[in-house]
């Protein structure tokens, strides 16, 4: 398997990601509005994670806590730096979506993984 689209798709992942967090309130992105309900930001958030996650499993095989405590490493970071956003407010929940979103999507890659056929060595 390349890994070049998996390590730019990863990059491009993760820099979304970070832009969404630390972005000013008015110019975050937004899925439907500036007045989401709060399960369209859920799904949001651990949706987006879940791809960071995916992508960093198929760059790391076999790596599982690797790539969980990567994906939870950004998680808990990404809030810390919220806190010296002036009008973002750094949430425990939002941590606890964010890395629930990307061990899914670690573990979902993961099981993928084991059911692909190997390449001869």
């Amino acid at each position: 398997m390349r890994r070049n689209p998996l390590i730019a798709a990863a990059v491009i992942c993760l820099a979304l990601i970070t832009y969404a967090t630390l972005a000013k309130l008015a110019g975050r992105p937004a899925l439907i509005g500036h007045a989401e309900a709060y399960w369209v930001v859920v799904i949001e958030r651990f949706s987006a994670y879940g791809l960071l996650g995916f992508l960093l499993s198929f760059l790391l095989p076999g790596r599982v806590k690797l790539a969980c405590a990567f994906v939870v490493a950004v998680a808990v970071g990404l809030e810390v730096l919220q806190a010296v956003t002036p009008d973002r407010d750094p949430g425990f929940i939002d941590v606890l979506q964010k890395a629930a979103g990307g061990t899914v999507g670690v573990l979902l890659a993961q099981t993928i993984l084991t059911f692909l056929p190997r390449p001869p060595s």
